[in-house]
């Protein structure tokens, strides 16, 4: 096979989030989300100072924190060589296809964009709109926020990158007894129709307890239970949110994406360090590729249901470079207290978004 029909072969296959690519005269196997961070005095990809609209919480830069070191470091994927595939597109690559805003506004022209999901979500909702409006600084944009939806709008193109907020997926809705979790009840979904691109993420808030859970009981069918296995309640949610996909969404009008599972650091022992609790004075990434404790359950969870699930969508599987990234977080430099589960920006977010756009050339 000749490498203009390889490259479009490794092309076609993004679909899938995996690519085929011609390394060293052999075939071997692409996968953006196996692979480890190196040092690249190019990034960040924008200045915090080019994106006025980052709020606070991941703004770390503005809010004090004087390292800068983290944000000088370039996912670099396993076994991956796309520049020969590129090149024959007239691109030209270090190791994945840098992200252009430009390309990425005319091939969005007139479309829409929707985040579904917790402040994870929104951390990838601002990384996306902050990379395209640093690209295009002069493009006119609008942010307008109404109830749980916030819309950025780039005028010029006609553009909506939405963000909506909805940190189970599923409902919580007020009666009687007080705030049900429902299992079994997507009515927000509603919200989710007509657009082009659907990227939902949930995992944050399912192991809340105390007063900063926002439900009082579980429901499932006619069964309410003041409480239930954590993982047991997750993994019934995403069959009610992949049911939704399989019976409203159509793969030729929409792309759908689900974010994965975006991790914490606070407890310095999952990465050999028994000593610290939280993320604070962590300034550089774990070397290498894997991560001494090992990926968290719910990753498997997700996985086994969107292996059931009869319409395609694409997992942006970030476990993995984002538990690398211990030194990634606000810590004490966002807006609630000590914050190892965000992320700031400029920061691993905006790698999570160069994915994206490489899974959807």
């Amino acid at each position: 096979m000749g490498s203009w029909a390889k490259c479009n072969l490794s092309l076609s296959l993004l679909l899938i989030g995996v690519i085929v690519i011609q390394s060293n005269g052999d075939d071997s196997a692409c996968d953006f989300f196996e692979g480890s961070w190196v040092r690249d005095d190019s990034y960040p990809l924008y200045n915090y100072s080019s994106c006025p609209f980052i709020e606070r919480e991941f703004n770390c830069q503005k809010n004090g924190r004087r390292d800068q070191l983290y944000l000088h470091y370039r996912w670099q994927p396993l076994h991956c060589d796309l520049a020969s595939c590129m090149e024959l597109y007239g691109k030209i690559t270090r190791s994945i296809p840098e992200f252009s805003g430009e390309d990425f506004l005319q091939k969005f022209r007139g479309k829409s964009i929707m985040l579904v999901g917790d402040s994870l979500s929104l951390n990838q909702w601002q990384s996306l709109t902050c990379l395209l409006h640093s690209a295009m600084p002069t493009v006119r944009f609008n942010l307008t926020r109404q109830d749980l939806v916030s819309t950025f709008t780039f005028t010029d193109y006609g553009l909506k990158v939405m963000m909506v907020r909805s940190v189970f997926l599923v409902d919580v809705v007020g009666e009687k007894i007080g705030r049900v979790l429902k299992l079994d009840s997507i009515e927000g979904g509603k919200l989710w129709n007509g657009m082009d691109m659907l990227i939902f993420n949930t995992w944050h808030w399912w192991n809340r307890r105390g007063p900063s859970q926002p439900w009082d009981y579980i429901q499932e069918g006619e069964t309410i239970r003041k409480d239930m296995n954590r993982i047991v309640a997750f993994e019934k949610a995403l069959e009610t949110w992949g049911n939704w996909v399989d019976s409203n969404v159509d793969p030729l009008k929409t792309k759908v994406f689900f974010q994965g599972i975006s991790p914490s650091h606070y407890n310095g022992s999952d990465w050999n360090e028994p000593d610290v609790s939280n993320c604070m004075e962590e300034t550089e990434p774990l070397l290498g590729s894997a991560y001494p404790a090992g990926l968290p359950q719910a990753v498997g969870v997700l996985k086994r249901v969107l292996s059931k699930m009869t319409k395609p969508v694409t997992l942006l599987d970030v476990t993995l470079l984002s538990l690398l990234r211990k030194d990634g977080h606000p810590s004490i430099y966002g807006q609630f207290g000590m914050d190892c589960s965000h992320w700031c920006l400029a920061g691993i977010p905006d790698t999570w978004n160069q994915i994206l756009y490489n899974l959807i050339l």
